[in-house]
C-alpha cells in the first residue's frame, strides 16, 4: 500500500498477524471436517480462506523480517520442511484418495521463491530458481499446483504498493484453486467457493491492516504440530462416527 496506507509491520508482536494465522487454521479445520463422514459440503466455502491466508502470513513474516538477520528465515523454512515430512502420513491416513502431497511442501517452495525475490542475493535467487523448477516439474504432485507456489510471492508484492496490486494475488489464488472445475460444476457451493478464492487475499490484507489492536494467543513454533495433529484428531472423530 502507498505511504500511510502501508500495512502495519514492525519488530513487535503483530496481533493482526497472529489473528490471521488462527483464522487460517480454523478455516483449514472446517474444510477438513467435510471428510469425517457427515454432510458438510458447505464447509468447502470457508475452507477456501485457509491456503491464501497461510500464504499471506508467510509474506507478512518475510516483510517484517526484511531487514533482520536471515537465520530466523532459515529456521522458518526448516520447520516447514520438517513438518512436511511428519505430516505426510497423517495426511494420507485421513485423506484416503489424496493425489497430492500435503500443503506444507507448497508453502516451503513458495517461501523460497518469495524470499529469493526479496533478498536478491545470488544464493537466494538460485534457491528460488530451483524451487520454481521443482514447482513446474512436480506441479501435479503439489497441493494447489504451480500457482499455489507463486501465491506467497504474489502476496509479498502487494506490500508497499498501491491498492490495485491486490488484484494480483486474487487472480493467482483463483488459478491455484482449479477454477475451471469449480466453474464447470456450477453448483452453489462451487461458485461460492470460487468467489471466496477471489476475495480471500483482499480479506486477509484488510484484516492485517485493521485488526492491529487484536491480541490473540501468539502462534509460535508449537503451532506447526497442529497440522499433523488435526488430521489424527479428525481421523479419530471419523472412526467414532462410523
Amino acid at each position: 500500500m502507498h505511504g500511510t496506507q502501508t500495512i502495519p509491520v514492525g519488530r513487535v508482536r503483530d496481533g493482526a498477524l497472529d489473528l490471521l494465522k488462527w483464522l487460517a487454521l480454523l478455516s483449514m479445520v472446517l474444510d477438513h471436517l467435510r471428510y469425517v463422514g457427515l454432510n458438510l459440503d458447505g464447509l468447502y466455502v470457508p475452507g477456501r480462506l485457509a491456503f491464501p491466508w497461510f500464504c499471506l502470513a508467510i509474506a507478512a513474516n518475510l516483510h517484517r523480517a526484511r531487514n533482520s538477520p536471515v537465520m530466523g528465515q532459515w529456521r522458518y523454512l526448516g520447520w516447514l520442511l520438517l513438518f512436511s515430512v511428519i505430516s505426510e502420513v497423517p495426511y494420507r491416513l485421513f485423506i484416503d484418495d489424496a493425489d497430492t502431497l500435503n500443503v506444507l511442501p507448497t508453502l516451503a517452495l513458495g517461501l523460497l521463491i518469495a524470499r529469493g525475490w526479496q533478498q536478491k542475493a545470488l544464493f537466494d535467487r538460485g534457491l528460488a530458481l530451483i524451487a520454481t523448477t521443482i514447482a513446474v516439474v512436480f506441479s501435479t504432485q503439489l497441493m494447489f499446483g504451480f500457482f499455489g507456489v507463486l501465491l506467497p510471492l504474489a502476496m509479498l508484492l502487494v506490500f508497499r504498493r498501491p491498492w490495485y496490486f491486490s488484484v494480483l494475488p486474487c487472480v493467482v489464488c483463483v488459478a491455484a484453486n482449479q477454477w475451471q472445475v469449480l466453474l464447470a460444476s456450477g453448483s452453489p457451493v462451487a461458485l461460492a467457493g470460487l468467489a471466496t478464492c477471489l476475495i480471500a487475499p483482499i480479506l486477509g490484507l484488510v484484516l492485517l491492516r485493521h485488526a492491529k489492536n487484536a491480541s490473540p494467543p501468539a502462534m509460535r513454533r508449537w503451532a506447526y504440530a497442529l497440522y499433523p495433529a488435526h488430521f489424527l484428531l479428525l481421523l479419530a472423530l471419523r472412526h467414532s462416527l462410523a
